[in-house]
């Protein structure tokens, strides 16, 4: 008898059960004809402002938009260089390069995969020089103004905002928040003394719906969410062909505006948003009692006391990751790699002339990082063939190991 595959994503069965909802939302479109902004687009955005505790969310195209126009608005444009991190989809450091800025890496922390605050002090401190004539903090190998920072909260969980935001504020800094995989994800800060929603501690956060997200449309969407009401309304013109009033423009724009066929379903889908998360999170949670019971021998997902996830992605790290994934499949075992390859050794980005070895952690991780199942509708027992397959192969001797016999 064929044993089942186990999925690393279901997107089926969340849209059969809301099929009639979410049918309306088309059938609705249908009658209204309004295809492109419009009262449903202004609903979402409401809808997820609040639930990311902000006043302001404007809904774009795609998360790549949503980045990108961020900090346009927030005043990151050519000839600055703005600082993240290697360990991330390439979308990060597209927006930046497509602002007219450059993207600069610092290592990220070993245990949670995201920015390592010690780096980006140490980037600061001796790869940049105040210049004495204007005071902007300029890049020792470019010669470029430093302006702004983005850290990704990577996997469904936060970046440690307070003391990049600290950094951020010494030297002037501009902090977006690349949300993308983060939605609901919480911090613990101690400088305002209370648990903090992605997208509401930096000047501005990007956040993508694609399909494959906590929350996701049928299609491309995003949004970007802020504290300040300017920079809502230049990317609500940014968005818009740089559109004041109807055929009135104060800026050239981008075609970057929200469907309102994505929007009704994104409003349909966000009122389910923290079961879906609770079901993740309690997933991460019988993973970690299987693995441990089981003994095998992979490095779990690290969570800091400061840190409430939202189990994007169930990220581990194994010895022979290829060969274990190769034998995962094998057994019908779908899994991901969340990132082969860092941004600052792909080809895109070899003008920057950052080498192997220059960031030790995220080239160390990269080699050994496996995304496992995770969903919320993922039962015990797919997990449980799930440790059991990677425990039998962790805890077998790695082909051309020395071996002692008595």
């Amino acid at each position: 008898m064929s044993v089942s595959k186990i999925p690393f994503l279901d997107l089926t069965t969340v849209h059969r059960e809301l099929q009639q909802e979410l049918t309306l939302v088309f059938r609705n479109a249908l009658d209204t004809a309004v295809f492109v902004g419009g009262p449903v687009v202004e609903r979402f955005e409401e809808r997820f402002a609040e639930f990311c505790e902000v006043p302001h969310c404007v809904g774009v195209g795609s998360g790549t938009d949503a980045l990108r126009f961020a900090l346009l608005a927030a005043g990151i444009g050519q000839d600055d260089v703005v600082i993240t991190v290697p360990n991330t989809f390439i979308a990060t450091t597209e927006a930046i390069s497509q602002v007219g800025a450059t993207p600069q890496f610092v290592d990220v922390d070993q245990r949670t995969y995201n920015m390592a605050p010690e780096k980006l002090l140490e980037f600061l401190e001796a790869c940049c020089t105040l210049d004495p004539v204007t005071g902007k903090l300029m890049s020792n190998s470019i010669g470029h103004p430093v302006t702004g920072i983005v850290p990704v909260h990577l996997y469904g969980q936060m970046a440690d905002m307070d003391p990049i935001l600290e950094l951020a504020d010494r030297y002037h800094l501009v902090v977006v928040e690349d949300a993308c995989q983060a939605h609901g994800a919480q911090y613990l800060s101690k400088k305002e003394n209370r648990w903090c929603k992605a997208g509401s501690m930096g000047v501005a956060a990007a956040f993508s719906f694609y399909p494959g997200k906590n929350l996701g449309a049928c299609g491309e969407a995003g949004a970007i969410t802020t504290k300040n009401p300017e920079i809502a309304r230049k990317v609500r013109m940014l968005r818009d062909h740089g559109e004041a009033a109807k055929y009135y423009h104060d800026m050239e724009g981008y075609n970057g505006r929200l469907d309102a066929i994505q929007a009704g379903i994104l409003s349909v889908k966000i009122r389910h948003l923290e079961g879906w998360n609770a079901g993740r999170v309690e997933a991460a949670r019988r993973y970690a009692d299987l693995f441990t019971a089981a003994g095998a021998d992979v490095t779990l997902p690290f969570q800091p006391a400061w840190s409430k996830p939202v189990y994007h992605l169930y990220v581990v790290q194994a010895e022979g990751r290829n060969s274990l994934r190769r034998e995962l499949a094998e057994a019908g075992i779908a899994t991901g790699l969340h990132y082969p390859l860092p941004l600052h050794l792909q080809k895109a980005y070899a003008g920057l002339g950052v080498g192997r070895g220059t960031l030790p952690v995220t080239e160390l991780i990269a080699s050994r990082i496996l995304s496992l199942p995770m969903f919320p509708t993922l039962s015990e027992a797919q997990q449980q063939r799930v440790v059991e397959a990677v425990a039998a192969r962790t805890m077998q001797p790695v082909p051309g190991a020395a071996t002692t016999s008595a």
